[in-house]
């Protein structure tokens, strides 16, 4: 069988990548930007616990900003965060899906450890992953403060969050761009809180 290249003008897709993410910058609602710094700032003053997932891409940028979090934010005056990623435990994580179904392996990770008063880190670029969603919904109960990541129109997880940065884009690729882009806000202004900078 021959392959065939198609005809594809990469100037015009590049362009337009670059054109649309100014564009979706633009609309981002800045407000629950700030309540997320001050939300995970607060956290850390009282030694609360915070959980991050997210599926696929958003797994990994969960799987990143528990890096920052722990890593970028550290102040010998300030205390540490305690901060917990639930896609990174391959062994719990496949336990769970493989007895208890996919759509439990974050909520019963959380069931083990969630206290009121903690912080979930949701990240959905749909709002619609099952497996957040159940998670989410746990952590309502507990009384946990829930910080949502979502794109496209935020499914069902926006209005199930306490503070909501959504993503004002039908492109997967650059809600998920975005997404990394706000976890490295948040750790920069986190940082710089403890900096007097």
């Amino acid at each position: 069988m021959m392959l065939q290249t198609v005809e594809f003008d990469k100037t015009a897709s590049v362009e337009w990548y670059f054109d649309e993410m100014k564009a979706v910058f633009d609309r981002i609602d800045r407000q629950p930007i700030h309540a997320a710094i001050d939300a995970l700032h607060q956290a850390r003053l009282d030694g609360r616990q915070i959980f991050i997932m997210g599926n696929g891409g958003s797994a990994s940028t969960a799987t990143h900003m528990v890096c920052d979090l722990a890593k970028n934010t550290r102040h010998d005056a300030w205390p540490h965060y305690k901060v917990i990623g639930m896609a990174d435990n391959m062994a719990i994580f496949s336990a769970y899906g493989n007895d208890d179904g996919y759509d439990n392996v974050f909520r019963l990770q959380l069931a083990n450890l969630l206290n009121p008063g903690d912080i979930v880190v949701a990240i959905s670029t749909s709002g619609n992953s099952p497996n957040v969603l159940r998670a989410v919904e746990l952590a309502n109960e507990r009384g946990a403060t829930v910080i949502g990541m979502t794109g496209f129109g935020a499914g069902k997880l926006g209005p199930m969050v306490d503070i909501h940065l959504h993503v004002p884009s039908e492109c997967i690729e650059q809600v998920e761009d975005i997404h990394l882009m706000l976890e490295h806000l948040i750790t920069k202004a986190l940082r710089e809180m403890t900096q007097g900078g």
